[in-house]
């Protein structure tokens, strides 16, 4: 296992990968301002290790993946969106779905099962509408569609999504403790793991300002739900009752837009992807994929 990079259109993405290439491709998407590192190694080992090929990678904005340049008012950008304004964005989600589209030509994966968490679950959403030949299935974690009504985040969380961005690793670590005990697992994860991821992800890399632009992606992208009746891809939706960052509801309506979607709740999970809930979480997801396997070679 080793990071590898890839020209995609004007974009060089970093990924990695686990397991046998022979074996089905599953595309891990993290989400916002998140880097792929967040797909802890012993996760995606044991969902190799169950007979797929995983493939995770920094989105474009994060981590060792290309950033843009420039800065944005997301004050501006989202009182225009909610007025029905036009905005004027770096990028929507459609180029991010295009990124990984992409990122699976170079690596010649005509298919794969597609994984997607938060802003990954919103990328996976699109890039299986855009692109639904190349989704082999979609699980769509902790994330909503992008309606104005549901999935919207607690005031507490909004409050720390509006804050400034931590200036340096200290800062970094006690954001990420603050954060989760508004919207994490309560009790799954240590404080000294939170401080520790941190610090990981703050010393691989720490711009503040892509983190912004891939939230001005999210305002600026709309509504997915119309588009989201249309899909025929196999479709599992995962989402925590304590998720305070994007509610249950987001979850909920996603389930409810997905033709044949099936709704897994999972009691106490909060917004994050805490080791205790691995298994749970792995065992959803690997059936989800073979059952797909299985209907795609019975038919």
């Amino acid at each position: 296992m080793a990071e590898r990079f890839a020209d995609v259109g004007d974009l060089t993405l970093c990924y990695e990968t686990f397991g046998d290439p022979r074996d089905p491709t599953l595309l891990l998407i993290m989400g916002l301002g998140a880097q792929m590192i967040e797909w802890r190694d012993e996760l995606c080992a044991d969902i190799a290790g169950r007979g797929f090929h995983v493939v995770r990678f920094d989105n474009r904005d994060a981590g060792l993946s290309t950033f843009f340049d420039g800065e944005v008012n997301i004050f501006d950008i989202a009182a225009q969106t909610m007025q029905g304004e036009p905005v004027d964005v770096p990028y929507l989600l459609a180029d991010m779905a295009d990124d990984a589209a992409g990122l699976l030509d170079r690596m010649d994966v005509a298919r794969a099962h597609v994984v997607g968490v938060s802003l990954g679950g919103m990328i996976a959403q699109t890039l299986a509408i855009r692109h639904p030949s190349r989704v082999l299935s979609l699980t769509s974690i902790m994330s909503t569609t992008g309606d104005p009504d549901v999935g919207q985040p607690h005031p507490e969380a909004l409050q720390i999504l509006a804050s400034p961005p931590p200036q340096t690793r200290e800062e970094a670590a006690e954001r990420r403790v603050v954060a989760h005990h508004v919207w994490g697992s309560p009790g799954l994860t240590s404080e000294d793991e939170l401080r520790a991821r941190a610090g990981e992800s703050w010393d691989r890399q720490h711009d503040p300002h892509g983190v912004i632009r891939q939230l001005a992606a999210i305002l600026a992208s709309g509504s997915r739900s119309d588009a989201l009746r249309q899909l025929a891809v196999p479709t599992l939706v995962i989402h925590g009752t304590a998720d305070k960052l994007i509610d249950p509801s987001g979850g909920d309506r996603t389930a409810e837009v997905v033709p044949d979607a099936k709704l897994v709740a999972i009691e106490g999970m909060g917004h994050d992807l805490p080791g205790p809930l691995w298994p749970q979480l792995v065992d959803e997801i690997v059936s989800h994929a073979r059952r797909a396997q299985t209907d795609i070679a019975g038919g």
